[in-house]
């Protein structure tokens, strides 16, 4: 029993449920202030995603009469959050306790970060709506273009740190991170170079930020799968968003720079790269530059992050 309490808690509290979602949270209203002040504009207060929350949360969700599957309508953003909420109790927070090896490992990860697009497809499928069933065919040749990479990516670094280890692959976490721990970062790795480009890529797509943002581009088809959304239902699909960007800030952190201090100093400086990453990796590059087409996306991903991962993994084969 206590060692399902520890796992509940893992996904419910920390280091995902709901420190993740705070995170989350605080990740984005830094995100819309900074965006704001590069734009020459004041900005909403920080807080203003967990405003929005609550705001939301009074109001009420609308089935549209279109919609295919009103049980599909409803579940599909719930399944998305519990998805992402699991993903970040896999992360590895400094000065956290150790997320359950029971829990899974790199492999599970994977896979969950794969849901959340899948759910938005579902869920522009299920609306009825032109709009979300456009949103539905951007979302998926999207992911099609950008899951390959990460595929490669994880493969790239499991193997490396698994050799280095004695091992052939290890796809555990905790493995990975304390390997770089006392043998010095991947972000350092020559090897693991054209690996780290590939993910420097791969998570502005899955976050569905500019240029990526095409499936729910406002000027083009209003929100895409999230146009007939509103209430709760929708609170929860932006929840969603705000652990989504934790789950794979922290991802790109373990794989190539996990923080070496523990204790509370670890997780201040774990925050501060957070914080780091999502105003210069997220916010100057959606501020900066413009949305591509969704055929310019998929030939992007296949042209380079593609090849830049295929290479790392062959370099580490090789090696």
């Amino acid at each position: 029993m206590s060692q399902q309490m520890a796992l509940l808690s893992s996904i419910l509290l920390v280091p995902g449920g709901f420190f993740a979602l705070a995170v989350g949270l605080a990740l984005k209203g830094a995100d819309r202030r900074f965006a704001a002040r590069l734009q020459g504009r004041v900005g909403p207060p920080l807080a203003q995603p967990f405003f929005d929350l609550v705001k939301l949360g009074f109001k009420r969700t609308m089935v549209p009469l279109t919609a295919t599957s009103q049980f599909l309508f409803l579940v599909t953003p719930l399944v998305a959050l519990v998805s992402m909420l699991y993903a970040a109790a896999l992360i590895p927070v400094p000065g956290l306790p150790a997320p359950p090896p029971e829990l899974g490992n790199l492999l599970v990860l994977v896979y969950l970060l794969a849901i959340p697009g899948v759910a938005l497809m579902v869920a522009g499928s299920a609306s009825g709506s032109t709009y979300g069933a456009i949103g539905f065919s951007r979302e998926m040749a999207l992911m099609l273009a950008y899951e390959g990479p990460i595929v490669l990516v994880v493969a790239a670094v499991a193997m490396r740190t698994g050799a280095a280890e004695g091992q052939i692959v290890t796809f555990s976490l905790a493995e990975i991170v304390r390997h770089q721990q006392l043998h010095g970062a991947n972000l350092f790795d020559p090897v693991l170079w054209p690996a780290l480009l590939a993910f420097i890529f791969f998570y502005p797509a899955n976050l569905g930020i500019v240029p990526f943002d095409i499936p729910e581009a406002e000027t083009e088809v209003l929100e895409g799968p999230l146009v007939e959304y509103s209430g709760p239902a929708l609170g929860l699909f932006k929840m969603m968003s705000a652990v989504k960007a934790v789950v794979v800030l922290g991802l790109g952190l373990a794989l190539f720079f996990p923080v070496a201090p523990q204790g509370p100093l670890g997780l201040v400086v774990w925050g501060v790269e957070m914080l780091v990453l999502m105003l210069l990796g997220v916010t100057a590059v959606r501020v900066g530059i413009g949305r591509m087409r969704i055929d310019q996306a998929f030939a992007f991903f296949l042209k380079w992050p593609l090849v830049a991962a295929l290479a790392s993994l062959a370099v580490v084969v090789v090696a």
